[in-house]
């Protein structure tokens, strides 16, 4: 019996690329393609398949608040995560989320399949790393990059945030830029939407 896959990726020719790999293998069959976290997690909660294999940066939700969310529906969906590097925190934290394993894009195809495999059967496929220093991105945020994300889930705007905070546009952006990478956001909206999608107890916490 082939095991049943869904994959999401917001970069098309990424999302045929992996179509084409998974295709080609005998072992498993492609049940669907989707562009974005919120497709994906509407396709797995109402035909939920074996595993998934989605790309970190999916827009706007984020992975990380896709898997939380298929873990709060208690989807069965096992969930690969794919990222360009292996070098940052995220596969950490897509563990902490409820993923079941991770691949980066800079390892061999194969892996990739091997790893679907692996998944398929219950196993956990993670590269090494010290599970005790699993954390809360927000945690990492300084005292002005949690004021700054605060503000930008307002709506303010770049100019807005420097004259709120009293800082130059450039040490805007600057700030921005750091929230991001540690958020493993692309842009603003995923930003805000990480925010939004935070438990109720992470607001005071930004705001102390």
């Amino acid at each position: 019996m082939s095991i049943e896959i869904a994959l999401a990726d917001s970069n098309a020719l990424m999302l045929s690329a992996l179509a084409e790999i998974v295709e080609g293998d005998d072992r498993f069959s492609l049940m669907s393609t989707t562009a974005s976290a919120e497709s994906f997690l509407q396709t797995a909660l109402s035909v939920p398949c074996t595993t998934a294999v989605i790309d970190w940066h999916l827009p706007t939700l984020g992975a990380e608040r896709l898997l939380h969310t298929l873990r709060e529906n208690e989807c069965p969906t096992r969930v690969i995560v794919c990222s360009h590097s292996e070098a940052s925190d995220v596969p950490k934290r897509a563990m902490a989320a409820g993923a079941a394993g991770f691949f980066a894009h800079s390892d061999p195809s194969e892996k990739l399949l091997d790893n679907i495999v692996d998944v398929a059967m219950g196993k956990m496929v993670f590269p090494y790393m010290d599970v005790r220093e699993l954390h809360d991105p927000l945690q990492s945020l300084t005292r002005m990059e949690k004021a700054i994300l605060v503000s930008l889930a307002s709506g303010r705007t770049n100019k807005e945030l420097s004259a709120d905070h009293s800082i130059s546009i450039n040490t805007v952006k600057f700030h921005l830029r750091n929230l991001y990478d540690k958020l493993a956001v692309s842009n603003r909206a995923q930003a805000i939407a990480f925010y939004y999608h935070s438990p109720a107890s992470r607001y005071a916490e930004l705001n102390t």
